[in-house]
C-alpha cells in the first residue's frame, strides 16, 4: 500500500511540473508569411534548441521595431559554418524567414546575410532547407 500511494505521489508530481515541447516549424510559423528585414543585432541567445538572435529594424519612418529570429539548433548551425561568434551585437544583418502564425514580431530564420557580405543557411528542415 505504501508503495501504490508514493507511486501515486511521484507519477502527480511529475505531471504537475511543466514540460517545455520543442515545437515543428510550421506549428509555429507560416511558410507563406515571408520576411525580408535589415537591422542591428540587439541580443544574441545560443541556446538549444534553437538559437535566437533580435534584429531592430527601422520602418519607411525611422520606427524602430524588435524583430526575434529563431534559428537551427548551435550543432546544426556551427555544421554550417555559424558560430556562437558569427553574429554580433551592433552589427548590421539582412534576414529573410518566415513570420509567426501569430503575426508578432518573431520569425524563423532561414538565410542571414553578413556585413561582409556572405550568407548562410540558418533555418530548420522544416523551413525547406538542409535537414543538416
Amino acid at each position: 500500500m505504501r508503495v501504490q500511494l508514493l507511486t501515486v505521489l511521484a507519477v502527480a508530481g511529475a505531471l504537475s511540473i511543466p514540460a517545455l515541447a520543442h515545437h515543428s516549424f510550421a506549428a509555429e510559423f507560416d511558410q507563406n508569411d515571408k520576411v525580408d528585414v535589415v537591422g542591428t543585432v540587439v541580443k544574441v541567445e545560443w541556446q538549444n534548441p534553437h538559437a535566437h538572435f533580435s534584429l531592430s529594424v527601422k520602418d519607411a519612418a525611422g520606427k524602430a521595431t524588435v524583430w526575434d529570429f529563431e534559428t537551427g539548433s548551435p550543432n546544426a548551425l556551427a555544421r554550417r559554418g555559424v558560430t556562437r561568434n558569427s553574429i554580433k551585437e551592433g552589427e548590421t544583418l539582412h534576414v529573410q524567414g518566415y513570420r509567426a502564425k501569430d503575426h508578432s514580431f518573431l520569425a524563423s530564420a532561414a538565410t542571414v546575410t553578413f556585413p561582409d557580405g556572405h550568407s548562410a543557411f540558418a533555418g530548420t528542415a522544416g523551413d525547406g532547407g538542409p535537414g543538416k
